[in-house]
């Protein structure tokens, strides 16, 4: 267990970071913070923080907060071989019975892949392995995929035989949405949540402004805080191949599979940050725009969709911001 009392400074506002915008420095407030409490522990392979006022009560609140993450990952983890998801995969059975929580997110994801046209798949587990990055080895993949996919009623279903479910683009969103209930229900209002670089915010920072977090440059090689983003109120989500791509022959090869070639997206943005209330849906509108590749920002638009596009322009960034981004930058 580990909790902390300390100003939340600049090497602990950029560790808070996950976003990607090409600005400038940090503010002086963000550097000269009131100080905070913060809790942190591991999960989904990645880390997770939680920020609150320092005369927070938190009695309790890390077993909490550990039982729920464990809880999420028995239900959606692709890796583990018990997990409800892992079970569906590795079954011939075409239906299985599955928790309210996996109904509930395979019912978003549905709903994400059909107002992005497909742009986000669930389906396209044994792609995302075949090409480095992800433990479904075996399955089948097929052209929309999703479409053949069916949830409801205490069951996740497939008409497609061999089709496979890999809910990683909008799980960890889930569960940052779940460990925000958490610390309502045990009545805390203002508090900041990093889970492995998504974030949510309620309430108001210490020093009476809205929580701010530092904004990362996606390149491979750069390092440092390129911008200040306030999250009042809000989550914020992002897809990239920083951490999660490789290089081979001039082509940077993201993790994000294009469902309409079953390839990694070529003309991706090195990343994609969303803004939205909900961090499940920004979590799983990132995915869908980082697939959408060079189209992506068109399809923000078209869905008025608040998000940052960082593009690689030779050595450097092209940034392109849609919808209400703009307003929540410092």
């Amino acid at each position: 267990m580990h909790v902390k009392s300390e100003p939340l400074g600049r090497r602990r506002f950029l560790a808070l970071g996950g976003a990607a915008l090409l600005l400038g420095t940090a503010p002086a407030q963000a550097r000269e913070a009131a100080p905070v409490k913060v809790l942190s522990g591991a999960a989904f392979a990645t880390g997770w923080r939680v920020a609150l006022r320092d005369d927070a009560n938190i009695s309790g609140l890390q077993a909490r907060l550990a039982n729920t993450l464990h809880t999420i990952d028995l239900a959606f983890s692709p890796w583990r071989s018990d997990s409800m998801i892992g079970r569906f995969n590795r079954s011939h059975a075409d239906e299985a019975v599955v928790s309210d929580a996996v109904v509930g997110v395979a019912r978003s994801a549905l709903g994400i892949a059909e107002a992005s046209g497909g742009r986000f798949d669930p389906t396209v587990g044994p792609m995302v392995a075949r090409w480095g990055f992800g433990p479904i080895e075996k399955g089948e993949t097929l052209p929309d995929g999703w479409r053949k996919i069916r949830a409801g009623n205490g069951h996740v279903a497939r008409t497609a035989r061999g089709l496979t479910l890999d809910f990683c683009g909008i799980a960890k969103g889930y569960a940052l949405d779940r460990m925000a209930a958490d610390l309502l229900d045990a009545g805390h209002e203002d508090f900041l949540v990093d889970l492995g670089g998504e974030l949510a915010a309620r309430g108001r920072h210490p020093s009476g402004r809205a929580w701010h977090v530092g904004i990362e440059n996606p390149l491979p090689d750069a390092e440092g805080l390129n911008g200040v983003l306030q999250l009042d109120g809000m989550a914020v989500a992002t897809s990239g191949d920083r951490r999660n791509g490789y290089d081979v022959g001039g082509r940077r090869y993201s993790h994000i599979i294009d469902p309409s070639t079953l390839e990694p997206v070529a003309g991706a943005p090195a990343s994609v940050s969303v803004l939205m209330p909900a961090a499940l849906d920004a979590d799983g509108w990132a995915t869908a725009l980082m697939a959408a590749g060079s189209a992506g920002p068109d399809l923000a638009r078209a869905r008025d969709i608040a998000a940052l596009f960082l593009f690689r322009h030779r050595d450097a960034l092209r940034s392109v911001a849609t919808g209400a981004f703009t307003r929540y930058l410092v």
